[in-house]
């Protein structure tokens, strides 16, 4: 193996290595406090009347409720086109 391969295998797995990290930091859903406070800023139990009333998604793993990210980002992408047509 050659000088230069050694430093693109190198420089290839730096690159998966990063990528990995920067998907394992995405969470796939959040607790309802957690969405409500990072998308609205409303305290816990605003956000889980807010869960209540169905004005942010939640799913149900056993007794947790948990919020899908993409769910609540499609909700806020909606709501910003809709403003933008008006």
């Amino acid at each position: 193996m050659s000088v230069l391969d050694s430093r693109r295998s190198a420089a290839v797995r730096a690159v998966r290595r990063a990528l990995k990290e920067a998907q394992e930091a995405v969470p796939l859903t959040l607790s309802v406090p957690e969405a409500g406070k990072k998308y609205f800023g409303l305290s816990k139990n605003g956000s889980y009347d807010a869960a209540d009333r169905g004005e942010i998604p939640t799913i149900k793993i056993g007794k947790l409720r948990r919020v899908p990210v993409r769910a609540m980002e499609a909700i806020l992408d909606a709501a910003v086109g809709k403003l933008a047509a008006d």
